[in-house]
């Protein structure tokens, strides 16, 4: 069937007034599929599993679009929860059989093919078969028998950290300013996306944070993505680069496959600097090219980032390449300050919910003695109290309630670890602040008043 085949077209008018008709959504992805038209398949069962989510139907068709876009990470993603779910059918193990040996693993390939014939013969693929024996000796063997092939891609993405947090932003001390800014940028755009699209505003985007170490940035990460009811996919260096040159593009696009396929997504990246770095500085074309990436990825060249909520955090803004702060990028970046006391307050009391406390503990007169402290300094400070009572418990032989004395005798042994991090602020924010993009350092340090209606 051609692809200009106007035969589909009333079919496509009819699902614009029926849209939750599942089985005529159904029969026009495969006939797109069967006309080539992918991409537009890929978006049709996308937005039906929106209405119906977990349809079996659905998700096959969508992994069999991904997997004709050689999208095979997002497809490996959506197949194995369908497999996960409950009994399967034939041709869904038959994809999943060519998608295992697409990345290199035959023996988990050979066994979904098996499965596919046994619950339908008629299934028989000649040519799949013939690869699947041709692959079959490179299985390598050790002295103890064969080595285990490599992890699922569902197990991939559980170890590259998909999770669907359970925390929001009331389990965030403080931070109520920082809180709106995301709400505005990330959680609103969610909650009302035809509000949004009324404004030619798209869902998604990317927020980057950034400030000292210790301050709750990638806590803070993991609670928009509750708050949103978003999965979330925390991305760290190790999880990117690699010492084989085209390696590390290939893991980063992957990476936003896995979110896209996973919408609505949060997608963070920590310690961004180390992967955005300013090309100027580089003298490898190797890290320019994983940048050049990057860069594509955020701006949806080869798929749309639609409800992909793209975040990072850094402690060194000034290293990044500028590119990343143009607009539809990291357009928005938010300093994460130490907590102010009534934040220093909510965060003792959070930490400290699960502690055995005595009569007469205060964390408010003990927040009050602990200015500049971030939140990884104050969990120090209760770290200590409830050591210097385990020591006492341990001479008495029974446990012993954390006291107020334990924790103001702790404040005394922390000292803020975000001294030198505003040292080092300062400068760039008086020297190198072009555009104004460091003056909240300087109206944090009292250097400059905050603008009328900030």
């Amino acid at each position: 069937m051609p692809a200009t085949d106007p035969a589909l077209q009333p079919l496509l008018d009819a699902l614009q007034f029926s849209p939750d008709n599942l089985p005529l959504r159904q029969h026009l992805g495969e006939l797109l599929r069967q006309a080539g038209r992918h991409q537009e398949a890929e978006t049709l069962y996308r937005d039906g599993l929106h209405l119906a989510p977990a349809t079996p139907a659905l998700q096959l068709g969508l992994a069999e679009a991904y997997f004709a876009q050689r999208k095979t990470s997002a497809a490996l993603v959506v197949l194995e929860e369908l497999l996960a779910a409950g009994p399967a059918s034939g041709p869904a193990y038959l994809l999943h059989a060519r998608l295992l040996l697409d990345e290199q693993q035959p023996a988990a390939a050979h066994d979904a093919y098996q499965q596919a014939l046994r619950l339908d013969p008629h299934l028989a693929d000649t040519a799949l078969a013939a690869k699947l024996q041709a692959a079959a000796p490179a299985q390598p063997v050790a002295a103890a028998g064969l080595v285990p092939p490599p992890p699922a891609p569902a197990e991939q993405a559980r170890l590259l950290g998909l999770e669907k947090p359970k925390i929001t932003f009331q389990d965030v001390g403080g931070m109520e300013a920082v809180k709106e800014e995301i709400r505005l940028k990330i959680i609103h755009p969610l909650r009302f996306p035809d509000l949004y699209k009324a404004y030619g505003k798209a869902t998604g985007g990317g927020l980057l944070l950034y400030g000292p170490p210790g301050c709750g940035k990638t806590y803070l990460a993991r609670a928009t993505a509750g708050e949103a009811q978003a999965n979330f996919i925390s991305v760290g260096i190790a999880d990117i680069l690699d010492m084989w040159l085209g390696n590390s593009e290939k893991n980063l696009h992957q990476l936003f496959e896995l979110a896209r396929s996973q919408t609505p997504c949060v997608l963070f990246f920590d310690e961004v600097d180390a992967l955005a770095a300013n090309r100027h500085d580089l003298r490898q074309s190797a890290g320019r090219t994983v940048i050049n990436q990057f860069l594509e990825e955020l701006d949806g060249v080869s798929a749309s980032n639609e409800g992909v909520l793209i975040m990072a955090a850094t402690n060194a803004p000034w290293q990044l390449d500028p590119a990343f702060r143009r607009p539809g990028r990291f357009d928005k970046i938010v300093l994460v300050t130490p907590p102010d006391e009534p934040a220093r307050t909510s965060i003792l009391e959070i930490l400290l919910q699960s502690k055995p406390l005595a009569a007469g503990v205060n964390p408010a007169a003990v927040a009050a003695r602990t200015a500049g402290l971030s939140g990884a300094d104050l969990k120090a400070v209760v770290d200590a109290a409830v050591d210097t009572r385990l020591r006492l418990s341990m001479q008495s032989g029974q446990p012993l309630p954390i006291e107020q004395s334990d924790l103001l005798g702790a404040t005394n042994s922390i000292k803020p670890s975000t001294k030198e991090w505003f040292a080092t602020a300062r400068n760039y924010a008086l020297y190198s602040n072009a555009g104004g993009l460091y003056d909240d350092i300087l109206v944090y340090l009292g250097l400059k008043k905050p603008e009328a209606g900030s």
